[in-house]
């Protein structure tokens, strides 16, 4: 697959960029834990075919001490027990607001009430917002084919910095 276009070549993009990963910087800040973001991310972007973002939200777990056996079960994580009830609600409200178009209801009462179950009012924030953000994530590296493959664990921090 070749890149389509380089938004990081272009002012927009730029400009645009640094907000995004200041906007992302932000919520790995947050209380909500770094573990459960990093698997929210994956999942969405597995749904929405996006290698680079998959590639990028593995390595970060993987470096961030994630195993191996969680990583591989994010895709059936209903019929796997590695995961905890919070992680559970968090992959199912990522689930459920990434597949919109998909879901009349969107995100179903049931996934909200397990989420507030779970995360205090800031942390169902930040969860909100990354589902939010890792969707436009993916939908920008999807339009422009950025491969997957070649993401070092670390590289996003050190590119906003």
């Amino acid at each position: 697959m070749d890149t389509r276009f380089n938004l990081f070549e272009n002012e927009i993009g730029v400009k645009f960029g640094k907000r995004f990963a200041g906007t992302a910087l932000m919520l790995h800040g947050s209380t909500l834990p770094r573990a459960t973001q990093e698997l929210v991310s994956l999942r969405a972007s597995q749904i929405n075919g996006c290698g680079h973002c998959i590639d990028m939200h593995v390595k970060e777990a993987e470096a961030a001490g994630e195993s191996a056996a969680r990583l591989h079960l994010v895709a059936a994580w209903r019929e796997s027990t590695v995961f905890t009830e919070a992680e559970q609600a968090a992959l199912a409200l990522a689930e459920e607001g990434t597949r919109l178009a998909d879901a009349h209801p969107g995100v179903s009462d049931e996934t909200w009430a397990r989420v507030r179950e779970h995360y205090d009012d800031d942390q169902t924030a930040a969860l909100v917002c990354l589902v939010a953000l890792i969707n436009a994530a993916n939908r920008m590296a999807v339009i422009t084919h950025q491969p997957g493959g070649s993401y070092e664990a670390g590289m996003f921090e050190a590119a906003t910095s």
